[in-house]
């Protein structure tokens, strides 16, 4: 059996769950609940309320997903840039 591909789309980490879990709004207004990626936990990459991440999802399940990357540049709310 082939693997199927799976779908990534961009979001916005709305809430943050017990255990690495996120609830996050995808871009087409749907809201899915996912995990952060092995590789992502093993870089210790922090993941806040409002970053904007891509979550892959399976064709089986539209409604649960994995966070696998987080958009530099485009931070949480709070976060200052100026470094003066």
């Amino acid at each position: 059996m082939a693997k199927e591909e799976s779908i990534e789309m961009q979001g916005t980490v709305i809430e943050s769950l017990p255990n690495t879990t996120f609830r996050v709004k995808l871009e087409n207004g749907h809201m899915i609940v996912a995990h952060i990626s092995g590789r992502m936990r093993k870089n210790y990459i922090r993941i806040l309320t409002g970053d904007h991440v891509t979550v892959e999802l399976t064709p089986y399940d539209l409604t649960r997903g994995r966070i696998i990357f987080r958009d530099v540049g485009k931070k949480g709310p709070g976060f200052s840039s100026d470094t003066e």
